[in-house]
């Protein structure tokens, strides 16, 4: 007998990241119990499962060493949350990332299972001590933040409460790779988590390249932060001084004299895509920051950092604000991402069938 044959999981919603996940643990011979609180609406999302394993059959991609119709067999649909919660040991909520939706979530479950259950949320940024603010025994509590799409993107985030058991985290960490998952454990809640910290991150970057560029060297030079044109304040990496700056110590901006105009933007839309996907991407789809540091230096980690920290140094100083993401520049931003890839149901459904195809391709190699 397996390891997983008889244990209950109930997913809570029944939306992609639901559906996902049931996937994934049906994939690994645990029973699923799906609910959703609009009824039928776990039924329904049963059926786009079926289709789904069906397809994944066909193309020889389906996980686990089960069929489709035996993955099936361990599925149901559930409009009554009692029922949907009995005999489960392990309960993933996937219902719109909302906290006091979440938190509402957890209440009622807490009121109807055992002490001993787990209570994990999908949530993929906030945080656990938030997430689970109404729930009485919160030393059972765990984020188990996936990769959109789960059950092609293998890793998810394991983020414990402040008052979680360790043991929880061994529990979830061995549930997640039984189902073929990559779980990593962080030590601590931190707002964002690991992945979408790094992903902010780049994005962050990618938009200011396209957006207007690097900050003027007479500006990032003068270490002040803010600048004034006229009677508005723009922050450094918005404008091209083209002018002599009057710098006030006591209040720390610049006032500019003459007209400054919009920085012109690095790169486009396509190209810093193609940066990721066919640069960075590549190497990233198998080893990670640290590790490409440790390989691109002939000794090492710390030979790549002293190579290479004076200029990492240097550029991270040229780094700008936070973006709005919004007004002209995202209404420029979007069109050309429109233009590239139009947003209608039929092209949009006809890219994120390739990526899925793609990235379990990916995942195959990697095995």
């Amino acid at each position: 007998m397996s390891s997983s044959e008889g244990k209950i999981i109930s997913v809570i919603g029944s939306g992609l990241i639901g559906r996902s996940w049931a996937m994934v643990f049906m994939s690994g011979g645990y029973r699923v119990k799906v609910y959703d609180n609009k009824p039928g609406q776990a039924a329904r999302a049963i059926q786009d499962v079926r289709k789904q394993l069906e397809e994944l059959q066909e193309a020889h991609m389906l996980r686990g060493d089960l069929s489709a119709s035996e993955q099936l067999a361990l599925l149901s649909s559930h409009d009554d949350l009692p029922q949907a919660l009995e005999g489960a040991f392990f309960v993933q909520e996937c219902v719109f990332e909302e906290v006091e939706a979440k938190q509402g979530v957890f209440q009622a479950v807490e009121s109807l299972v055992g002490e001993d259950v787990i209570l994990s949320s999908s949530t993929s940024c906030l945080l656990p001590s938030n997430v689970f603010a109404r729930v009485q025994n919160r030393k059972r509590c765990i984020i188990s933040h996936p990769v959109n799409p789960p059950y092609y993107v293998r890793l998810v985030e394991l983020v414990p409460h402040p008052e979680m058991l360790p043991g929880v985290m061994d529990i979830t960490f061995a549930l997640m790779t039984s189902v073929g998952q990559a779980p990593v454990r962080l030590k601590k809640e931190i707002d964002g988590f690991a992945l979408n910290r790094l992903q902010y991150a780049i994005i962050a970057e990618s938009w200011r390249l396209v957006q207007v560029g690097a900050v003027p060297p007479a500006v990032r030079q003068s270490n002040y932060r803010l600048i004034i044109v006229g009677d508005k304040p723009m922050y450094c990496g918005e404008v091209r001084l083209a002018c002599c700056l009057v710098k006030s110590k006591q209040h720390r901006w610049l006032s500019v004299k003459t007209a400054s105009r919009p920085l012109d933007g690095v790169i486009s839309v396509r190209d810093i895509d193609l940066v990721m996907s066919e640069g960075l991407g590549m190497r990233y789809a198998f080893i990670g920051p640290m590790e490409t540091m440790h390989l691109n230096a002939p000794e090492g980690l710390e030979d790549y950092l002293k190579r290479y920290r004076e200029g990492m140094r240097r550029v991270l100083t040229t780094f700008g604000p936070v973006p709005e993401f919004s007004g002209e520049a995202a209404e420029r931003i979007n069109k050309e991402m429109c233009e590239m890839i139009p947003p209608d149901h039929q092209n949009l459904s006809a890219k994120r069938e390739r990526r899925d195809q793609l990235l379990m391709g990916l995942a195959n190699l990697k095995k």
